[in-house]
């Protein structure tokens, strides 16, 4: 959220919660909330601040099922799950990737994040760069 709080300073958060869910539960909340019938790999709700507060607060949504299968075949069930975490956490700061070209921005943007998280050693790849 560090990273993503450097986009957009307009925004100062309280609580940001991470919810681990299932290709089921991730779907009924697309339907429910989005109106979106289909299964993604994330979802993120900002919510505005109490009153007497300034602190906004969210909910990023990660399906692990998804991370999981997806990761297997990229760098790492680990390494997807923090790409989806980063991305739920973009979305916090008001990004949107409803264009090819929006998408690609973000998805430049967040990998940077998680190059630097595992320079930093907060994050492990669990597949080694194959040269």
């Amino acid at each position: 959220m560090e990273q993503a709080q450097r986009l957009n300073n307009q925004l100062s958060w309280g609580e940001v919660s991470i919810v681990l869910i299932d290709d089921e539960g991730i779907t009924r909340i697309s339907r429910e909330y989005l109106n979106h019938g289909d299964r993604t790999d994330v979802i993120s709700f900002t919510y505005p601040p109490l009153p007497g507060s300034s602190l906004y607060s969210g909910e990023v949504l990660v399906n692990v099922q998804q991370a999981v299968r997806e990761g297997i075949s990229r760098e790492g069930p680990q390494l997807e799950l923090a790409l989806y975490i980063a991305h739920g956490c973009h979305h916090l700061t008001g990004a949107t990737d409803t264009t090819p070209a929006l998408r690609r921005d973000m998805r430049r943007m967040e990998e940077s994040w998680l190059r630097r998280a595992v320079a930093e050693g907060k994050i492990q790849k669990m597949i080694e760069d194959k040269a």
